[in-house]
C-alpha cells in the first residue's frame, strides 16, 4: 500500500530537514522566513488535498500585513531619529545661557503642598538619556527642559546655531538684551526698555521682564531697530529745541 502525503507538512517545523534562519533583528520572524514557510508549504501540499483557496489568501493577507508592519516600524525608528536631530538643534542653543530651575522634590510642607527645589547655573553641556535631552549645568547639576522656568541671559548665537528655533523658550531667549517699545498703561505714552530676562509662566506663556520692571508678552510691545541710533537721534532733538528756545 502506497504511503500517502501527510498533511503534517503544512507545517515545517514538522519537517527535520527544514530549517529557517531568517529573522528579524528583534529574534521574531522575518517576512522572507514566513514567505519561506508558506512556498514549502504550497510544495508539500497533498496534490489530492491541495490547500484551500481562502486557506491560501489569509496567508497571502498575513505575509502583506507582515511586511507593512515592518515598514511601518522602520519608518516610525527614522521619524523618531529625525525628531531627535531636530532636537539636540534646537537645544544647543541653550548652551551658555544662564538659566534658573526648578524640580519638584517627594517631600511636602507642613500644609502638605509639595516641595519644589530652584536654583540657578549656567549650561555647560547638552546630551541625549533614552530620546530626551538633558542639561548639565556648571556644578555638574542635570536637568530637563521642564525644569527651566526663566533664561537670565548669556550666551551669544554662532554660526552653527539655528536663528530661529522652533521652541518657544529658546525662540523667546534670543530677545534677551534687545530694545523695546510699548505703550504704558498709566501715562499712554511711548516707553522704551531694554529686556531683562524672560519668565515662562505655569500655563506655558512667556513674560518679558523689562529694565523698569515692567512685565509684557510678546503682543504688548515691538522691538526697536538701531536702538543706540534713535536715542543718539532723540537727544540731538532735544538739544536742538532747547537752543532754539
Amino acid at each position: 500500500m502506497a504511503n500517502g502525503i501527510s498533511n503534517d507538512y503544512y507545517l515545517p517545523a514538522n519537517n527535520p530537514n527544514f530549517k529557517v534562519t531568517d529573522k528579524a533583528d528583534n529574534g521574531a520572524l522575518g517576512k522572507d522566513a514566513f514567505l519561506k514557510i508558506l512556498i514549502t508549504q504550497l510544495q508539500n501540499q497533498d496534490p489530492t488535498s491541495p490547500m484551500d483557496d481562502k486557506e491560501f489568501i489569509s496567508q497571502m493577507a498575513q505575509f502583506s500585513s507582515l511586511e507593512q508592519m515592518q515598514n511601518m516600524t522602520k519608518a516610525m525608528g527614522d521619524l523618531l531619529a529625525s525628531q531627535q536631530q531636530s532636537q539636540l538643534m534646537n537645544y544647543s542653543t541653550f548652551v551658555g545661557k544662564e538659566v534658573k530651575w526648578h524640580e519638584l522634590t517627594d517631600k511636602l510642607d507642613d500644609k502638605g503642598t509639595p516641595i519644589y527645589n530652584d536654583g540657578t547655573g549656567q549650561i555647560k553641556e547638552l546630551k541625549f538619556i533614552d530620546g530626551e535631552a538633558v542639561f548639565v549645568l556648571a556644578d555638574g547639576k542635570e536637568i530637563k527642559p521642564g525644569n527651566i522656568s526663566s533664561i537670565l541671559g548669556g550666551g551669544e548665537a554662532t554660526s552653527t546655531t539655528p536663528k530661529v528655533p522652533t521652541n518657544p523658550l529658546v525662540q523667546a531667549s534670543e530677545m534677551l538684551g534687545k530694545t523695546v517699545a510699548y505703550t504704558s498703561a498709566t501715562t499712554s505714552e511711548l516707553v522704551q526698555e531694554i529686556i531683562e530676562s524672560i519668565v515662562n509662566k505655569s500655563n506655558g506663556e512667556i513674560e518679558y521682564l523689562l529694565a523698569d520692571g515692567s512685565r509684557l508678552t510678546k503682543d504688548q510691545f515691538t522691538v526697536v531697530e538701531n536702538s543706540t541710533e534713535t536715542k543718539d537721534d532723540e537727544e540731538q532733538v532735544a538739544e536742538s529745541e532747547t537752543v532754539t528756545e
